[in-house]
């Protein structure tokens, strides 16, 4: 759940303003000075929007707007005072205020101008987060965590960082390795360098030496043109190779090589050449288990394996849940124009006890799929139903689905209501044909179209104009079949 942080020097506007973040769903936070707000801002995590007065005693809403642009705070800024002036409506925008509003405030502008900034300032943190990855210059604290299991991984992070040691991150897969991988980079000394990365198992057998290393003109059919390959690519950079347990038993020669001496040999070429690579391996399997059982080499193992650093899968990281939950609802949320805004406790509590083998991205996927499909601004555990499914069977999902939380909620095949079983021929069902008479026969094209004309007319309560408008004929031409017909009697009445 998001906080908005409230600066107000009057308790009687802070306490209005508190109960207006209350029922919008969000967590007030009140700060009576600009010191104050500061001081909040330093250590409380998870601010997501600020309502500042612009009027208070020794530091004014301008000097905190002026401190925070200083000290690099993004958060979303609505800014309110008793006085409307232009000029400082102005000055407040020019500082990076996001929306103004003058006192007294009718509690339906302010949620709005809240939830406005909340998208925004959601928004703004994935760009600035994805501008960062492509920059190469993610830092930890990027990284959503506050769980005892992630400290320790961050920890062993922050050292990794700090040298260009090579680094094996061990994990499930979808708990975030190469986010920490880009982390690691983003925060040592290579930051804002080449970051690639080779998935070695998405790469054909035949092309994974070429892949990395690259090959020249000739070197084999349909090499028609010098490739650097991704070693050279990743020069005075950072190469992150994904599941590293996947290559094949002679690449790993060449890796253990390339790792030993600092430099390639590209298929083809004459002589090695001399690359500077940091290497960040990663692996969802046990390698030394691969090594033991011949699948991979040893020496090469050893070679990666000087700076393990374990990412715990998510499951023994729970405490990060809610948060984690609250920033994808708030991301997809403003990505997809939704008003969803919170997740209920009771689906929060059915999330806790879920195993999440697919782990963050699983998770990710999941709160994706609610948000998109949600009825409510409040997510409703029949929103995620494949994870009700999981845990308390396909009879629950369709008992929540009948409770109206989630009328769009897909019926599984195995529970659809069964075929009705076709009348026999013998007692076939008697429909009757208005375009067949007593005796079997089809009626006349002149009967039936008198019939529709009669119809229309009482349909449409004798508006003529609408009568030939739906029956695709000109006004003229139906008083025509009207006569025709000895309908014109009708009431034209349109």
């Amino acid at each position: 759940m998001h906080k908005v942080l409230i600066v107000d020097d009057d308790p009687i506007q802070c306490r209005l303003a508190s109960e207006v973040v209350a029922r919008a769903g969000l967590t007030p936070i009140v700060a009576q000075s600009g010191a104050e707000a500061l001081s909040l801002l330093q250590k409380t995590d998870g601010i997501g929007a600020l309502i500042l007065d612009l009027v208070m005693p020794e530091m004014d809403g301008m000097a905190v707007l002026e401190a925070m642009r200083r000290e690099g705070y993004s958060v979303p800024v609505i800014v309110q005072t008793a006085q409307s002036s232009l000029d400082a409506v102005v000055s407040a925008m020019r500082l990076g205020a996001t929306d103004f509003f003058v006192k007294p405030v009718a509690p339906e502008r302010m949620t709005i101008s809240l939830r406005n900034a909340l998208k925004m300032g959601t928004l703004e943190t994935s760009l600035r987060a994805e501008r960062d990855k492509r920059a190469g210059t993610l830092s930890f604290a990027q990284i959503i965590s506050k769980s005892p299991a992630m400290a320790r991984t961050l920890s062993l992070g922050k050292k990794a960082a700090a040298s260009t040691i090579p680094v094996l991150i061990e994990g499930e897969s979808g708990v975030g390795k190469e986010l920490l991988a880009r982390a690691i980079q983003g925060s040592g000394e290579r930051a804002g360098k080449p970051f690639i990365t080779v998935n070695c198992g998405a790469i054909p057998a035949n092309l994974v030496e070429s892949t990395l290393f690259g090959h020249v003109k000739g070197a084999f059919t349909g090499a028609i043109a010098d490739a650097p390959g991704k070693f050279r690519e990743a020069h005075n950079g950072t190469l992150f190779l994904d599941e590293v347990g996947e290559l094949p038993l002679d690449t790993q020669v060449k890796l253990l090589r390339a790792i030993q001496e600092g430099e390639i040999e590209p298929v083809g070429a004459s002589k090695p050449v001399k690359v500077n690579v940091r290497l960040i391996s990663a692996t969802n399997r046990r390698l030394l288990n691969l090594a033991k059982d011949g699948h991979f080499r040893e020496d090469l193992y050893y070679r990666l394996n000087v700076f393990p650093i374990y990412l715990p899968p998510l499951r023994e990281r729970m405490e990060d849940l809610a948060a984690l939950v609250d920033h994808f609802i708030a991301r997809f949320a403003a990505e997809e124009g939704r008003r969803v805004h919170s997740i209920a406790p009771e689906a929060l509590e059915m999330l806790r006890t879920h195993d999440w083998p697919g782990n963050i991205r699983q998770l990710e996927n999941a709160i994706f799929r609610a948000v998109v499909l949600a009825e409510t601004p409040i997510l409703r555990p029949a929103d995620f139903p494949q994870i009700l499914a999981a845990q308390k069977g396909r009879d629950a999902l369709y008992s929540e689905t009948l409770t109206g939380f989630a009328p769009h909620a897909p019926v599984h095949i195995d529970n659809a209501p069964p075929i009705l079983p076709r009348l026999p021929d013998s007692a076939p069902a008697q429909i009757p044909d208005r375009f067949i008479d007593d005796h079997g026969n089809l009626l006349p094209l002149a009967e039936i179209e008198k019939e529709l004309i009669a119809f229309a007319i009482d349909h449409h309560a004798g508006r003529m104009a609408q009568v030939a408008r739906q029956l695709g004929i000109g006004r003229s031409t139906l008083y025509r079949k009207l006569k025709e017909y000895g309908l014109d009697d009708s009431e034209d009445v349109a």
